[in-house]
């Protein structure tokens, strides 16, 4: 079985919360990472999409940056997820 998507996070980001809680009305796993005050997390989320915002998700190496659920759907959508 492939591994999760990994979400990373700011805990009280808006647009994170959104996120979490749109993937969870929908069933969809991932990974959830935080990233406030974990330099290994936040270094990983830097090195794979070249920014410090959340949300990013690393979708089986496809990376969608600093998003709200407004690109989300499209991007799950393209990947047959939707």
């Amino acid at each position: 079985m492939p591994a999760l998507p990994i979400l990373y996070i700011k805990p009280g980001c808006p647009w994170c919360d959104e996120v979490v809680d749109y993937l969870a009305r929908k069933k969809i796993a991932v990974k959830i990472q935080v990233v406030t005050g974990n330099r290994e997390a936040m270094q990983e989320m830097i090195d794979l999409s070249g920014q410090s915002k959340a949300p990013t998700m690393d979708w089986h190496g496809e990376v969608l940056a600093d998003f709200g659920v407004d690109e989300l759907v499209p991007f799950l959508k393209e990947r047959n997820v939707l």
